[in-house]
């Protein structure tokens, strides 16, 4: 009786709340999120369990055989529990006086897996055991393949056959033959100690085991087990995440984690097709590596170095095509090009002349580039000062901006109004808070450098603003689209006409102007530099017709980069070196700005005069909209009506 009520409590343990099993017929193993390009190669992943859920289909026909030869001999004929199996693990377990795992058939370890914890019990070894032969009723035996060969641990952080493929091969599963198959057949029971990257004379010893068993079993023939087992077998490492691409793919984590929340990104087995470009990556966090050395050697007894970032978007689409968002993402995952507002100083400045260019004002309208004073904060007196501390008089608006002055950009800024720049601004994609006083003429607001980069796109694509993007697509484990980027869908914020006359007076800045260093690309480029006070910030907004790209240098924490740390000495010389290097990845199709239809090109003087009539050819020829070309010889009714409205 006694024996007959412990024999009751036994099944009652066993039997009472265990899990439901009917889940399993629709079960998806968590999946790992993938990063693909638009090419459709894997860039990397985001996972909880490094795992790649595949059919049973797609797997070389051997690769199931093989684990079921190693793993579980009799898995076609046994109902999930094998007895045989059982007593054999009984006796090796009384005769080693301890417990064990062994008997398992590959039913129970699916059990196991997915229902019940890993606790080494008898009481959890019954419960296996009759949840193993309910699952073998509830599934088909292919069914319970594809559950056991996509949810086993591997080694190596791989989970399923998939994952383990490429983490010991380099490559997809449905690509293994038979020897690298018998490698991987041989993991289960000791994925360390039988992993061919860590003891490749152990992982042979298994692997013979294996091709023994399939040759045996009827699977292969000796002779192929045997030639198999000769072959010589190349493992590969999977490569850590290169930190050149972190700053990129944390940005896209965050986004998708935003959407979608962590567990669908985790374990959802999203597809995430981006627009980063390999190449272009390497060469923008090669350019920044370097700009940061040449700042080191100029300022070899500093203690610290700054940090750096480059943003670069396609024209016409507003594909962000290569993202560094600091020095070294393994020591700092803040991302400079993204998440850190600065001062952007003089590369705010087109902005402004955009807008008065829109309005009345021509590339020759004069200025007058003199000391000013304005009424402060708190009653004080404003004095703003050119960068250099000079004045150069009355000067054409095409002067002003190419050689950056910063009292005439003042005075342009007071004549067109405050809000139509800030308006602009917003519609060029600057969603940062723009101060409303004079200050916003030198830059003093805080912008990150993709809005920046971003605004300066619409001048690069004739006034037409595109959102900037760095997902092309998600789909989900079953191939839906869940969102699919609108790159490419564009709206005006500026006619096309002003847009060129920017890029017209940009061309200007690289060419004589402040941007000097930047010279150097075949084809034209048009561009700008930003210095903030005592050179805390240096930029360099620059773009071609096909490629604009922002750079940034400075310090996290405001110190000064030195003297004569300027845009144009410290963050030109970047955006060229990258200009260039992405010019030969992507040969450009176009290498001229095109010119509409309503602009003419002609060269002017610094009184503002059109001088096509004379020798104009050592010139850089100014764009004007037709309606507003200046006439030969016009100097000095310009000056006299200049000086009825500024004075001297």
């Amino acid at each position: 009786m006694a024996t007959f009520c412990i024999a009751c409590l036994i099944y009652l343990l066993t039997v009472l709340n265990l899990p439901n099993i009917s889940a399993l017929t629709s079960y998806q193993p968590p999946e790992a999120s993938l990063v693909i390009d638009s090419r459709g190669q894997e860039l990397t992943r985001f996972y909880r369990e490094n795992r790649r859920v595949i059919k049973l289909s797609d797997m070389p026909s051997l690769l199931p055989k093989a684990f079921v030869a190693a793993e579980d001999g009799r898995f076609y004929q046994h109902g999930g529990v094998d007895g045989w199996s059982v007593l054999r693990a009984v006796f090796n377990n009384l005769r080693s006086g301890r417990r064990s795992q062994g008997g398992s058939t590959i039913t129970q370890q699916v059990a196991r897996a997915l229902l019940l914890s890993p606790e080494k019990t008898y009481i959890r070894k019954l419960r296996e055991a009759v949840l193993a032969y309910r699952i073998d009723r509830l599934l088909t035996k292919d069914q319970i393949l594809h559950l056991y060969l996509n949810q086993i641990y591997l080694g190596e952080g791989a989970y399923g056959v998939e994952a383990a493929a490429r983490a010991y091969f380099g490559k997809p599963a449905r690509q293994l033959d038979l020897a690298e198959i018998s490698l991987l057949a041989g993991l289960p029971q000791a994925p360390s100690r039988y992993s061919p990257l860590v003891d490749f004379k152990s992982a042979k010893t298994r692997q013979r085991y294996v091709l023994n068993r399939m040759a045996e079993d009827g699977y292969v023939t000796p002779e192929k087990a045997r030639v198999a087992y000769g072959q010589e077998v190349r493992v590969h490492r999977e490569p850590p995440p290169d930190p050149k691409e972190g700053y990129f793919f944390e940005a896209v984590r965050q986004y998708a984690e935003e959407r979608y929340g962590t567990e669908r990104l985790l374990a959802g087995g999203l597809t995430i097709r981006v627009t980063m470009d390999r190449e272009l990556q390497a060469a923008a966090a090669l350019a920044v590596e370097r700009g940061i050395a040449a700042w080191r050697q100029r300022h070899p007894r500093k203690s610290d170095y700054p940090q750096g970032a480059l943003v670069a978007l396609e024209v016409k689409s507003g594909r962000i095509l290569a993202l560094v968002g600091g020095r070294d993402f393994r020591t700092s995952q803040f991302n400079r090009a993204l998440q850190s507002r600065r001062q952007p100083g003089s590369v705010f400045k087109p902005i402004i002349y955009a807008a008065a260019l829109q309005g009345s004002y021509t590339p020759a309208s004069l200025l007058n580039d003199q000391p000013m004073a304005l009424p402060g904060a708190a009653g004080e007196v404003w004095r703003p000062s050119n960068y250099d501390g000079k004045f150069m008089g009355p000067i054409t608006l095409r002067t002003g901006l190419v050689h950056s002055r910063n009292i005439v950009t003042i005075k342009l800024l007071q004549a067109v109004g405050i809000r139509p720049v800030v308006k602009l601004s917003e519609n060029l994609g600057i969603s940062a808070p723009l101060a409303e006083n004079l200050s916003l003429a030198l830059g003093t607001s805080g912008v990150s450098l993709l809005e920046m980069t971003s605004a300066y796109e619409v001048f690069a694509d004739g006034g037409t603003y595109l959102a900037p993007s760095m997902v092309e697509s998600i789909s989900d484990r079953q191939g839906r689209i869940l969102e699919k980027s609108e790159a490419g869908h564009s709206r005006r914020v500026l006619p096309a006409s002003t847009a060129y006359q920017v890029t017209n007076l940009l061309q200007g800045v690289i060419k004589e102007g402040t941007g000097r260093q930047a010279d150097g690309l075949e084809g034209e480029s048009a561009g700008k530099t930003g210095t903030t006070d005592n050179s805390t910030d240096a930029w360099f907004i620059g773009y071609t017709p096909e490629l604009v790209t922002g750079v940034w240098l400075g310090f996290d924490r405001g110190a000064h980069l030195g003297e004569d740390e300027t845009g144009g000495r410290a963050a030109a010389p970047v955006w060229l070196d990258f200009m260039r290097e992405a010019m030969r990845i992507r040969p450009p199709a176009v290498l001229n700005f095109p010119v509409p239809e309503d602009v003419v090109l002609m060269a002017v003087d610094q009184e503002g005069d059109n001088i096509r009539d004379g020798d104009d050819s050592s010139k850089l020829l100014t764009a004007f909209a037709r309606e507003q070309e200046p006439l030969p010889g016009k100097s000095g009714l310009l000056k006299n009506l200049w000086n009825k409205l500024w004075g001297k």
